[in-house]
């Protein structure tokens, strides 16, 4: 997954283009996440008890991932991330671990 929970991303399409923010969740199986301030939808709540108001909800709608782009924390531009399976020696035993790295600074985004 090239995007994860509290990354900084920016819209590439839609009526929030060119924004960003944090992303608040990610739901793999829909293949979309939901970004903090973004494609904010309302919903109208119905009074529950009698004497109570109705309320409008605003929530960030889920946006599908081919719309995001990663923002890379170290240079601050919109970069697709890399690949790199790197070798971790802890207690003695070498631990295989997949790391993310930026295209534009070459700096690792985890």
């Amino acid at each position: 997954m090239t995007i994860k929970k509290d990354d900084k991303v920016k819209v590439l399409a839609g009526k929030d283009k060119n924004k960003s923010g944090k992303v608040l969740q990610i739901f793999i199986e829909k293949n979309r996440a939901s970004v903090e301030g973004l494609n904010l939808l309302i919903k109208h709540m119905r009074p529950r008890k009698q004497g109570e108001k109705g309320q409008r909800i605003e929530f960030p709608a889920p946006i599908n991932l081919s719309n995001l782009i990663l923002i890379c924390p170290k240079c601050g531009k919109a970069t697709r991330p890399k690949h790199k399976t790197i070798e971790i020696i802890k207690n003695d035993k070498k631990i295989k671990q997949k790391i993310r790295l930026c295209k534009k600074c070459n700096q690792s985004i985890d």
